[in-house]
């Protein structure tokens, strides 16, 4: 399995600082090496834009590749995904204000173009429009940094 993972997962990577938690990062680490953990380019934006940890922005730095172009299939995918009027919503009026990255449909679609799993840790909420809502509406597998752990069997 392949994982897309959002901005807000990489926020909470952060908190595994590499010096604390080796197992983790060896085990992730491996999965990066295989490129079963991918992102896109908006994600590293939206990261480097943050407060985030310099362990995390490091951690970046040197694992760019993963950061990957839209290609063709996602940018259309996004505009599929934009047809439906609530999925709008994902880009908040700040984000087009500014111009300021917008990663979350372009993680959903790097997932189902690739028949992958969107890592996020935004929550399922009813009527919302949240990364997993919308994976849900278009069939595409999702979970969080826990359940990626439970997937691949990892234990600590």
């Amino acid at each position: 399995m392949t994982y897309v993972l959002d901005s807000s997962s990489f926020i909470v990577l952060g908190h595994f600082n590499p010096v604390h938690f080796p197992t983790f990062w060896n085990n992730f680490n491996g999965l990066v090496a295989s490129e079963r953990v991918i992102s896109v380019r908006e994600v590293r934006k939206e990261i480097e834009n943050q407060s985030a940890r310099q362990s995390l922005l490091d951690w970046i730095g040197a694992n760019s590749t993963i950061f990957l172009p839209a290609t063709a299939a996602e940018t259309e995918f996004v505009s599929r995904l934009f047809s439906v009027p609530r999925f709008q919503g994902l880009i908040k009026a700040r984000q087009l204000l500014k111009s300021g990255p917008a990663a979350d449909p372009f993680v959903i679609a790097s997932a189902y173009a690739r028949k992958a799993c969107v890592v996020t840790e935004e929550s399922r909420k009813l009527n919302a429009i949240r990364i997993p809502n919308v994976c849900d509406y278009f069939g595409i597998e999702c979970t969080n940094l826990d359940g990626l752990m439970e997937r691949e069997g990892w234990k600590f």
